[in-house]
C-alpha cells in the first residue's frame, strides 16, 4: 500500500449479498487541509449551521437507501474526527485512518483498506468532503444512469461560460470553444477492482479526480449532469454560498 497503514474503525463484516444483487459503498476523501480557506481548521471540519462541512457532505450518502456504508478517509494524525458528533450516521460510516499526501493518494489507500470487506465488482462512489449540498436525488441520478455500464460514470455539468486561456502575465491569449466541455463533479462511479486498479497504475500526484485514472487507461465513463447546486467549497465565498443553499434545501425538507 502507498502511505501509511489503514486502520479500520469498528468495521463490521458486510455479508454478501445474493448473485447479482449490485452493492453500493460510499468513499469520502477528508485529509487534506484546505489551504486556500486561509483558515485554522481543515476546510471538511468548518461549521456550516452548527454542523462539520463533513457532516453534510455525508449526510445524503449516509441517508440513502440504496448506499450501504460510507467510509471516510482521514490523516492519521486527525486530531477533528472524534471531537465531532457522527451518531446521525450510526451503522452507516465507518473511518479508516489512512489519508495521504495528495486525494487520489487518499482514495487508493481507502480502496486498499477495504479490500476483503467490498467485493471486486462493486460500486464505488467517490465524493468531495468540500461538497456539502449533494442530494439524494443525485445520488440516485447517478446510479440509475450508469446501470450496470462498467465504465463508471461521474456526475458533471456542461460548461455555459466563456472560456479565457490565460498568459503568464494573465492577460487573454485567446478564448477556447465550450463545445463538449464538461465541469466535473462528485460523485464518482466506479466497480471497485477497475477503480482500484486505475489508481495503482496512476502518477497519483497528477490525477486530479477518479474518471482522469480510468482514463488513462482507456476507459470512458459515463457523464451524467449534475447540478449547479452541488458546489464545491474552495474559498471563503463558497463557503456562505453553500450555506444558503442548505438553508433553503433544509426548508424544502421541512416543508415536504
Amino acid at each position: 500500500m502507498r502511505g501509511c497503514a489503514a486502520r479500520r474503525d469498528n468495521a463490521a463484516t458486510i455479508l454478501d449479498d445474493p448473485p447479482n444483487m449490485a452493492r453500493y459503498f460510499a468513499l469520502v476523501p477528508a485529509a487534506g487541509s484546505g489551504s486556500r480557506m486561509g483558515a485554522t481548521v481543515p476546510k471538511q471540519y468548518q461549521l456550516i449551521h452548527g454542523k462539520p462541512m463533513l457532516w453534510h457532505a455525508l449526510r445524503a450518502l449516509c441517508g440513502h437507501s440504496r448506499v450501504e456504508c460510507a467510509y471516510v478517509v482521514l490523516s492519521p494524525q486527525d486530531a477533528y474526527f472524534e471531537q465531532s458528533e457522527w451518531s446521525d450516521f450510526a451503522g452507516k460510516l465507518k473511518a479508516l485512518h489512512c489519508g495521504g499526501a495528495v486525494r487520489a493518494e487518499s482514495v487508493l489507500n481507502g480502496l486498499q483498506a477495504l479490500e476483503g470487506e467490498v467485493s471486486e465488482d462493486d460500486w464505488v462512489l467517490v465524493h468531495d468532503a468540500a461538497r456539502p449540498c449533494l442530494t439524494r436525488n443525485l445520488i440516485d441520478k447517478l446510479i440509475d444512469a450508469v446501470g450496470e455500464d462498467r465504465a463508471g460514470g461521474i456526475l458533471a455539468i456542461p460548461v455555459a461560460d466563456t472560456l479565457k486561456r490565460a498568459d503568464h502575465a494573465a492577460r487573454i491569449a485567446g478564448t477556447e470553444a465550450r463545445a463538449g466541455l464538461w465541469l466535473a463533479q462528485t460523485p464518482q462511479m466506479f466497480p471497485y477492482g477497475r477503480l482500484l486498479r486505475a489508481l495503482e497504475a496512476a502518477p497519483l500526484d497528477t490525477i486530479t479526480d477518479e474518471a482522469g485514472a480510468l482514463e488513462a487507461q482507456g476507459v470512458r465513463p459515463r457523464l451524467v449532469e449534475g447540478s449547479d447546486l452541488n458546489v464545491k467549497v474552495t474559498r471563503p465565498e463558497d463557503l456562505t454560498l453553500a450555506e444558503v443553499i442548505l438553508k433553503a434545501m433544509n426548508r424544502q425538507d421541512a416543508s415536504s
